[in-house]
């Protein structure tokens, strides 16, 4: 027996909120409303930034954000890339954390790039209503109010660095001295 395939909706509040992004938002929920198939190209910076991953290390951020933290704001997938809907300012502050963290770092070389976009940016959010099956875009996490929760750079670095523990070994410690002694004490009297 085949299932019906998942389609994700945004709500009557998410399209609300992603046509705030825009310059014309009367003129966003017009096209929607004649076409709710269409995606359309928001810009980024004043109501949402949008942090960019390869589709499986986002994905990987996706599940240590939904596993072991507060959870995410919207979620998309366009083009091989993972878009991860965050607070303004996000795409300002991020890199410069990620440095912080010797992101570019050989250690880190497994790592693939996050791109950051916010003021003077702006990206293509897949159309209202995705077939999961069929559409290159579509939602993870479709928007489904006028003010959802959006991660800050912290949050996401969190993420990052959480979803990059399997790939890249990230401590503060340097690594053990394979030449050294060990003595067994445990049967000491």
């Amino acid at each position: 027996m085949t299932s019906a395939p998942n389609v994700t909706r945004v709500s009557a509040d998410g399209v609300a909120w992603l046509a705030s992004a825009g310059t014309y938002p009367r003129s966003t929920l017009a096209l929607w409303e004649e076409r709710p198939d269409a995606p359309v190209v928001l810009p980024c910076g004043t109501v949402f930034d949008v942090v960019s991953a390869p589709t499986v290390f986002g994905r990987r951020m996706l599940d240590r954000l939904w596993d072991e933290g507060a959870g995410s704001g919207p979620v998309a997938v366009f083009r091989g890339r993972t878009l991860l809907f965050a607070a303004p300012g996000t795409a300002q502050r991020l890199p410069s954390l990620l440095d912080w963290e010797e992101w570019g770092s050989q250690r880190a070389r497994a790592v693939p790039p996050l791109l950051c976009h916010g003021t003077g940016d702006a990206v293509t959010v897949p159309s209202l209503t995705c077939d999961d099956a069929s559409d290159a875009a579509r939602w993870l996490v479709a928007p489904d109010t006028r003010h959802p929760w959006l991660p800050g750079p912290e949050v996401l670095l969190w993420a990052a660095v959480r979803a990059a523990r399997p790939a890249v070994r990230i401590s503060i410690f340097p690594p053990a001295d394979q030449d050294a002694k060990v003595y067994d004490v445990s049967r000491r009297r």
